[in-house]
């Protein structure tokens, strides 16, 4: 399946006569120029006065072409959707924000991409510089002193580039600062005094090809020797299968890998899909926490390699406890490199006998050279497990995750993001495209504009682009569906209704049996009802096609069924499902654990 390709809302008027370059060239013109040489297809904004020249330039210089705008009604949701994107690619698309106002409505969007690790290039603008050129109260208001301060913190790097060659070297470093490993969000911030400079000729563009990052390095082959010792003399070898690309071929080698070690695997549900969770190997269920027993599997494990993994330390911990860790652990990494003091996004340090500072890909691919590797087995997978219907007649989420599968079939289709709610054992995934992981840094309402930059980038993979999000995350972002209807991007949006910031009322629950006080009161101040917003309404008021509520189990396949051939047809639509409150035993137990614990 094909979806249609997103086309601009407005086209370029071209029959009007233009100012032939001799008579107008701006530095915006210039700054435009190396946008596009930097090949980012889209540029994600809500625009501002900060960046106008930029805004005209990319309209009237470049005909709004490579780059594209994708118009967006919220900072936050340009940002995400170019995170979204980033999460398909692995390639940075372009956000633009205004000024300090505009970057302070980001911030979010910014530590969501910083904590998954993933590359985009973030621009700016600011008031001019030189305070003589400030228009009267405004510009003051949208200039700061040192704008790049505000996101420093969780970005890669900053610049704030005060001439039109100083503009080229700070994008070309900015993109190749975010590419490099361990990527992550860079932000350039421009003088809209410069941007509105009259220039005699568009300074000499540089060879973008010669600014690439850098090749992921390999490993010292003595420690790959040393790793390999340890995992072929291992009796009960475990894979920890952390943050991966999207690359099937990477993909295939990690299979191989755990196949010709006969290793057990994990994966995470808070990274995108890693390795085939209907695998023999795969020990059980993906999940955000681990379970009581998949932490007592854990501690049988007498070699762990872990491959970029999320949360090393607070894993191994749900095994051993506050035990020392009673396995020899090969640590795969790169992330070390990002860690900073401001943010405790690193997690806690975890013990590494073996320490590669790499990139798990090449280390796959040493080990596999040094391996009599075993042919790809056929493997049968593992059987679907059919929800009993709900005694009361409401709509679990995991009959939703059935009745989904069910009407899709043997569709390749995407699960672009997943509720709290979700359990690993609702949904097998058997291609790195199958689910994109979570939202890196725990941020309520990236779900939308998330959904949006990552159903862009699907469009020419034949995957049905499909998100499930929650309610408290939709309504937070839901006006980052918008774009999808201006730019005719296809997807679906699940909402799993619980009319309730449920995670919440977990939490209250705990601390009203701790201190022996009525659990009756956990949904004050957490319901979201009396009067219950028509989610289905708010999609419809931007464009979209918006059905529901759906509360009866009965007529969901037929509902998800039409749904999903309007979206087959080039339509974006949001489907409300009220569902029945309630997570996972490891989910509730991970989330509300004492601080003691």
């Amino acid at each position: 399946m094909t979806l249609p390709v997103p086309s601009p809302a407005a086209t370029v008027r071209r029959d009007i006569p233009q100012p032939s370059r001799s008579e107008g060239i701006w530095g915006s013109d210039a700054l435009a120029e190396m946008i596009r040489s930097l090949d980012i297809p889209y540029v994600c904004l809500n625009p501002g006065s900060s960046f106008r020249g930029l805004h005209d330039s990319l309209v009237n210089h470049l005909g709004n072409e490579k780059p594209q705008m994708l118009l967006c009604l919220h900072e936050e949701h340009a940002v995400a959707m170019a995170h979204g994107y980033a999460k398909v690619t692995g390639k940075p698309l372009g956000a633009i924000v205004h000024s300090n106002v505009g970057l302070m409505h980001a911030t979010m969007a910014i530590y969501d991409i910083w904590c998954d690790r993933l590359p985009v290039v973030i621009m700016g603008a600011t008031g001019p510089v030189d305070a003589a050129r400030r228009r009267p109260w405004i510009d003051w208001l949208h200039t700061a002193q040192d704008q790049g301060a505000l996101v420093r913190h969780y970005t890669k790097w900053d610049c704030q580039p005060a001439s039109v060659g100083a503009s080229y070297e700070a994008l070309l470093r900015a993109k190749q600062i975010a590419e490099t490993a361990p990527p992550g969000p860079t932000y350039v911030c421009f003088d809209a005094a410069m941007q509105e400079q009259k220039l005699d000729a568009i300074p000499p563009l540089p060879d973008a090809s010669r600014y690439a990052p850098p090749p992921t390095t390999y490993p010292d082959p003595k420690l790959v020797d040393q790793a390999l010792a340890l995992l072929k003399g291992a009796k009960n070898p475990m894979i920890l299968m952390g943050r991966a690309t999207r690359d099937k071929a990477a993909w295939d080698r990690r299979v191989q890998l755990a196949e010709t070690l006969n290793a057990k695997v994990l994966t995470d549900l808070k990274t995108g899909a890693a390795f085939p969770t209907d695998h023999p190997l795969h020990l059980a269920p993906p999940g955000v926490f681990l379970s009581g027993d998949t932490g007592a599997l854990l501690k049988q494990a007498d070699v762990v390699l872990s491959l970029d993994w999320v949360d090393l330390a607070g894993t191994l911990k749900q095994g051993w406890g506050n035990a020392p860790v009673g396995c020899k652990v090969i640590q795969v990494s790169v992330d070390q490199y990002i860690h900073n003091g401001w943010s405790m996004d690193h997690q806690g340090l975890p013990p590494a006998d073996i320490y590669l500072a790499c990139g798990i890909e090449p280390v796959v691919e040493e080990l596999l050279a040094r391996l009599d590797v075993k042919p790809a087995s056929d493997y049968t997978p593992a059987e679907w497990a059919k929800p009993a219907a709900a005694a009361d007649g409401s709509i679990s989420i995991h009959a939703l995750a059935a009745t989904l599968k069910d009407v899709v079939g043997d569709d390749d289709i995407c699960l672009m993001r997943l509720p709290l709610g979700w359990a690993g054992d609702m949904w097998h995934f058997r291609h790195p495209l199958d689910y994109l992981g979570g939202d890196g840094g725990g941020g309520i309402g990236s779900g939308p504009g998330m959904s949006v930059g990552s159903a862009l980038a699907l469009k020419d993979t034949g995957r049905l682009p499909v998100s499930i999000l929650g309610d408290g995350d939709f309504m937070m972002g839901n006006a980052g569906l918008w774009t999808a209807a201006n730019a005719g991007i296809p997807m679906l949006i699940i909402t799993a209704n619980n009319r309730s910031f449920f995670n919440d009322e977990v939490h209250q629950e705990r601390v009203a049996k701790e201190r022996g006080r009525p659990v009756e009161n956990r949904w004050i101040g957490q319901r979201i009802d009396d009067p219950a917003p028509d989610l289905a309404m708010m999609a419809r008021a931007q464009g979209l096609k918006g059905v529901g509520p759906v509360t009866d189990p009965g007529s969901l396949a037929d509902v998800l069924r039409e749904a999903i051939a309007a979206v087959r047809e080039g339509a974006a639509v949001v489907v409300d499902v009220h569902v029945t409150a309630g997570y996972s035993p490891s989910m509730a137990a991970g989330m509300t654990r004492s601080h003691d614990e």
